[in-house]
C-alpha cells in the first residue's frame, strides 16, 4: 500500500516516522505531476513546496494552527494533506476543487489567498487577535514566496510585527526558490541570494554563537541544529533585523528532518520569528526543474513528454501576442517608450521586447502600485511609459492610477492583459471589475477592441494620447482578423456600426463592448439587428447611442464586466442625462463573484452566452408585442 493511501488528513500523518517522509513526498510529487497534467494548474511553486509542506503538517496542528501560503501556488501538497486528495481529478475545473486556498473549501484553509503579498499580513492579524483571546497555544504561519517578498504590503507587515515581541506565535517563513511567476528580480532578490552564496556564509557559524550563546533558548536550538550542518546567520547579517525580528536560516527546504527538527525547535519558543527555507522550483519533475517559468502554470500535457511549448501563429494570434507585436514595433518608431511590468514579462508579452530594448525595459517585480507612480515619475520627464499589467492585479494599483497619473493627466498607458472573464483562475483572476473602477477616473480614456486590428490600432492610439489611457483586452485569441502593418489610430469616441437592421418594427440595437462584439454577430443575424462595436467605454460616443435610442425599440448593451458602474451603466447615464426614453437591457457580470471554470461555462453560467441572450431578447420582444 502506498505510503499516500494511507493521508486523508494531517493527523494520519503524524503516525509516520520521520524516515518515511521523504518517500511520502515523492509520492505527493508522482501524484501532483499526474493529475495537474490532466486538469492543468500551478505545478512548478507546488512542487517545489512539498517537503516544507509536509514538515509543517508533521510538527504544526492544523487547523488549530493557521497556515497561511502566500498567492497559494504552493498549496497543493497542503490540499492533498488535508483530506483533498480525492478531489484532485476537479482540480480548477468547474464546480471543482479550487486552485487556490478557499475558507469555504476546508477547516485548514485558514486564509484566502491568490494575490501576492498578503500572508504575513493575515497570520499577523490572526495570531493578534487569538493573543487578544487569550488563546496561547496556537501558531500561525505566513508561508510567503522569495517574489512575493518585493511586494509592498509584505515589507509593511514585515516593519509591523516587528513591533511585536514576546506573546505573539508568529512564523514568518520565507520560501526562497529564486522565481515568482517571471524569474525574480529586484535588490531583495539579490540580496536573498548573496545570504545563500558561499561568501555569505564565511564566518556565519562563529558570529550566530556570538549571537545567540547568551540566550540559552537559542544556543540550545542552534547547537541541535549545528549537528545537522544547519548554518545560522547572524542577525545583524540580515534584512530582516531591521524589522527587529529573529531570523533563521537559511535552510535546506528539501530536508525533511532536518526541517522537523527546526520546526520542533522553533516551536518552543516565543516571539515573531522568520525562517528562511530555499527550495527548488519544480523538485522531483525534471522538465519543471529545468524551466521552472515554463511549469508554473500549465494546461493539460503528456507527462511523459513535458509541456510542448507551442510556436505562435501568426495568422491567428492571442490579444497578448498583438501587443507584443506592436510594442516592439512601436518602440522601433520612438526612442521614447518605455515598457514596465510588475513581475509579468512572459504573461503579458514582454519577452522580445526586452532582448530587442533591454534600457527601455523594466521589471519592476511584484509591485503594482510602485509600477504605475514610476510611469509617472517617467511620463513626467519626457519619456512614454507602457505598463503592461493584468486586469486584476491593476487593482492594486487603483490609487496610484487616479492620484499619481489620472489627476495630473501624465500620459501613461496602460495595456490592460486578461480583462472579462479569464477561466480556471476564478474569483480572485477574473478581469470584470477593470471597466467600472477606470471609468469613475476623471481624464482616463478606456478603449475595448472587438478584435485583434482593433487592438493595434486601439493601442497606437493610446500610445499617442498625451492624458492616461488605457487599452483593455481578453485572455486567449480574438476573431481572427488581419492586423494592418501600419501603426493606425482610430478616432477617440467614436463607435463603428457593424450592421444596420433592417426590420420596420420592434428594432433591436446591439451595443457591444469588446469581446461582446463578435460574440453577438449571430444574435444580430438572427434579430436583423443593428451592431454597433463601441469601441470606447470612456469617452462614450454619445451621438451614436441617441440616434440608436431614436431610431430602436430597444437597445441591449452587453460587456464582459460587471454592470454596475460598467459599460452598460454609463448608456443608462447618457440616455438619463439626453431625456432620452428608450426600453434598455443590460447584459453582464451580475453583483456576484465569478468562479472557476473555463470561459464558456462561465459565460452561460452568467447569461452571456449567445443562446442565453437572444433568448432574454426574444422574451423581452414578445412583451413589447403583447
Amino acid at each position: 500500500m502506498a505510503l499516500l493511501d494511507r493521508i486523508n488528513s494531517p493527523a494520519d500523518l503524524k503516525k509516520l516516522i520521520v524516515e518515511m517522509l521523504p518517500a511520502l513526498a515523492q509520492e505527493i510529487r508522482d501524484f501532483m505531476v499526474e493529475k495537474v497534467s490532466k486538469t492543468g494548474g500551478h505545478l512548478a511553486s507546488s512542487l517545489g513546496a512539498v517537503d516544507l509542506t509536509i514538515a509543517l503538517h508533521y510538527v504544526f496542528d492544523s487547523p488549530k494552527d493557521k497556515i497561511v501560503f502566500d498567492v497559494g501556488h504552493q498549496a497543493y501538497a497542503h490540499k492533498i494533506l488535508t483530506g483533498r486528495r480525492d478531489r484532485f481529478d476537479t482540480l480548477r475545473q468547474y464546480k471543482g476543487l479550487s486552485g487556490f486556498p478557499k475558507r469555504n473549501e476546508s477547516e485548514h484553509d485558514s486564509f484566502g489567498t491568490a494575490h501576492s503579498s498578503t500572508s504575513i499580513s493575515a497570520a499577523l492579524g490572526m495570531a493578534v487577535a487569538d493573543a487578544l483571546r487569550g488563546d496561547k497555544e496556537a501558531w500561525h504561519i505566513a508561508v510567503i514566496g522569495d517574489g512575493a517578498l518585493t511586494g509592498g504590503m509584505a515589507v509593511e507587515a514585515l516593519n509591523h510585527a516587528g513591533t511585536y515581541k514576546e506573546g505573539l506565535k508568529l512564523l514568518i517563513i520565507v520560501n526562497d526558490n529564486d522565481c515568482s511567476i517571471s524569474p525574480s528580480v529586484g535588490a531583495l532578490n539579490h540580496h536573498l541570494a548573496k545570504l545563500v552564496s558561499g561568501g555569505a556564509f564565511m564566518g556565519a557559524r562563529n558570529l550566530s554563537k556570538r549571537a545567540l550563546k547568551p540566550v540559552p533558548k537559542l544556543w540550545n536550538l542552534f547547537k541541535s541544529m549545528e549537528q545537522r550542518t544547519v548554518n545560522f546567520v547572524a542577525p545583524e547579517s540580515t534584512l530582516f533585523s531591521a524589522f527587529d525580528l529573529n531570523y533563521f536560516g537559511p535552510v535546506d527546504g528539501h530536508d525533511i528532518a532536518s526541517l522537523v527538527t527546526i520546526l520542533r525547535n522553533i516551536k518552543a519558543l516565543d516571539g515573531p520569528m522568520v525562517l528562511h527555507v530555499v527550495t527548488k522550483k519544480g523538485k522531483g519533475y525534471a522538465p519543471a526543474e529545468a524551466n521552472p517559468t515554463l511549469y508554473h502554470g500549465v494546461g493539460r500535457f503528456d507527462p511523459e513528454v513535458g509541456v510542448i511549448e507551442k510556436a505562435p501563429d501568426p495568422k491567428h494570434p492571442t490579444y497578448t501576442e498583438v501587443f507584443s507585436r506592436w510594442i516592439c514595433d512601436m518602440a522601433a518608431v520612438d526612442n521614447r517608450l518605455y515598457a514596465i511590468t510588475p513581475a509579468m514579462r512572459e504573461g503579458s508579452g514582454l519577452v522580445e521586447f526586452e532582448k530587442r530594448f533591454p534600457d527601455r525595459y523594466r521589471d519592476v517585480a511584484i509591485a503594482e502600485q510602485h509600477a504605475v507612480t514610476f510611469a509617472a515619475g517617467l511620463a513626467c520627464a519626457g519619456v512614454k511609459p507602457v505598463v503592461a499589467i493584468y486586469s486584476s492585479f491593476a487593482q492594486r494599483a487603483y490609487d496610484q492610477i487616479l492620484h499619481d497619473v489620472a489627476i495630473q493627466k501624465l500620459p501613461v498607458m496602460f495595456a490592460i492583459d486578461r480583462g472579462g472573464l479569464v477561466g480556471s483562475d476564478g474569483e480572485t483572476h477574473h478581469g470584470v471589475f477593470d471597466l467600472a473602477y477606470l471609468r469613475s477616473i476623471p481624464n482616463m480614456t478606456i478603449m475595448a477592441p472587438s478584435d485583434e486590428n482593433e487592438c493595434r490600432m486601439m493601442l497606437t492610439t493610446a500610445y499617442r494620447m498625451d492624458t492616461p489611457a488605457a487599452v483593455r483586452y481578453p485572455r486567449g485569441k480574438g476573431p481572427g482578423i488581419e492586423q494592418t502593418e501600419a501603426l493606425l489610430t482610430v478616432e477617440i469616441g467614436k463607435a463603428r456600426v457593424l450592421r444596420q437592421s433592417q426590420t420596420k418594427s420592434a428594432r433591436v440595437a446591439i451595443l457591444a463592448f469588446g469581446l461582446m462584439v463578435s460574440r453577438l454577430k449571430g444574435v444580430a443575424d438572427h434579430l436583423d439587428a443593428t451592431l454597433v462595436d463601441m469601441r470606447f467605454v470612456k469617452p462614450l460616443d454619445v451621438d451614436c447611442i441617441i440616434q440608436m435610442a431614436k431610431t430602436h425599440d430597444l437597445l441591449v448593451c452587453a460587456e464582459d464586466g460587471v454592470i454596475a458602474g460598467g459599460a452598460g451603466s454609463g448608456v443608462l447615464e447618457v440616455l438619463a442625462s439626453h431625456g432620452v426614453d428608450v426600453d434598455t437591457m443590460l447584459f453582464g457580470i451580475g453583483d456576484h463573484f465569478v468562479g472557476q471554470g473555463s470561459v464558456e461555462e462561465l459565460m452561460k453560467e452568467n447569461g452571456l452566452d449567445e443562446e442565453s441572450i437572444l433568448a432574454a431578447i426574444e422574451k423581452r420582444l414578445e412583451q413589447h408585442a403583447a
